[in-house]
């Protein structure tokens, strides 16, 4: 062979950014139009541990989908999305203190603020579902905003033996924010987390509850319209909202969650609401799913909606 040789950056090739992105982990320095950073905490789960290794599960099923510059062509909407346009970086991760979540926590909220005053979109990599109430804590900054959640849980428990921040709680938490103007929580269908009281809160605060069955016999339009209506977003993903056949790698999966499409046609109608002021994807535990499906569907849908989002 001859001529020039070409750098393919292969996706096992090099260090495992999210979606084989620049790295900035200081943020005092951090020139970007989207941030993504982990938040490899897990010591409010309930039941099976792991959310830790999420971050970097999902970094690892991201770098299929670094094809370098240029952006990537969706051909079922005939779309190019995450062009050259865009400043997209990888921050790393927030640090984690072992057993004290309320510094972890605090690191979070920390580092939030830090990437909105840069003037950047935050995107959470979880990491436990505590970790949502400390991000939309600090996205105070912001101004009013709704909150919408993929689950299978409703995640809305007050507290648990004096832990108001179990991930559990977090839609709890987020509901005594004065910032946050509404809450829709969809995909709900788990049994056993949440109490007749929890929903019945939850509904008192006004929270619009879908189930996928409830979802598909509205339809994608018919469940949009039934959202709260603001001018700004932001979007909690928990892994479990997802149906076990396409995202076995979770604490707490559930039989009859969204798929592909139901997810990501959801997302890009949230898109089209309002602005987006970031967003989640959590509970991802890459020790269950072997075959890393789970990460790269993680991965995957993370690109979706951030290319619904800058498009609008």
């Amino acid at each position: 062979m001859s001529g020039k040789p070409t750098n393919l950056n292969l996706p096992f090739i090099g260090i495992a950014s999210f979606s084989k992105w620049p790295i900035c982990t200081d943020l005092s320095q951090l020139e970007a139009d989207v941030a993504v950073i982990g938040m490899p905490y897990d010591q409010s789960t309930q039941y099976r541990s792991g959310t830790r290794f999420g971050p970097r599960g999902i970094r690892d099923g991201s770098t299929i989908y670094g094809f370098g510059a240029g952006g990537t062509y969706d051909p079922e909407r005939d779309e190019m999305y995450l062009d050259d346009r865009w400043r997209l970086v990888d921050c790393g991760d927030v640090d984690v203190v072992h057993g004290d979540q309320d510094q972890s926590h605090e690191n979070l909220r920390i580092a939030i603020r830090q990437i909105v005053q840069r003037g950047a979109l935050p995107v959470v990599l979880g990491g436990d579902h505590s970790i949502t109430a400390p991000i939309v804590e600090a996205l105070e900054l912001v101004g009013e905003f709704a909150v919408i959640q993929f689950d299978a849980h409703l995640d809305f428990v007050d507290e648990r033996a004096g832990n108001r921040y179990g991930h559990g709680s977090p839609m709890r938490r987020i509901s005594e924010c004065k910032h946050v103007v509404g809450m829709a929580q969809l995909g709900i269908r788990g049994i056993g987390s949440s109490k007749r009281s929890d929903f019945e809160a939850a509904r008192e605060y006004g929270s619009v509850i879908l189930s996928p069955r409830q979802i598909r016999k509205l339809g994608i339009e018919g469940t949009l319209e039934k959202l709260p209506k603001a001018d700004q977003y932001y979007v909690t993903i928990d892994c479990d909202g997802l149906d076990p056949s396409i995202a076995p790698g979770n604490g707490s999966p559930s039989p009859g969650g969204f798929d592909y499409y139901e997810m990501q046609e959801l997302l890009e109608g949230i898109a089209k609401m309002g602005r987006v002021v970031g967003f989640d994807f959590v509970e991802v535990a890459p020790a269950y799913d072997p075959t890393g499906v789970t990460n790269q569907v993680a991965a995957r849908i993370i690109l979706d909606f951030l290319g619904f989002i800058l498009k609008e």
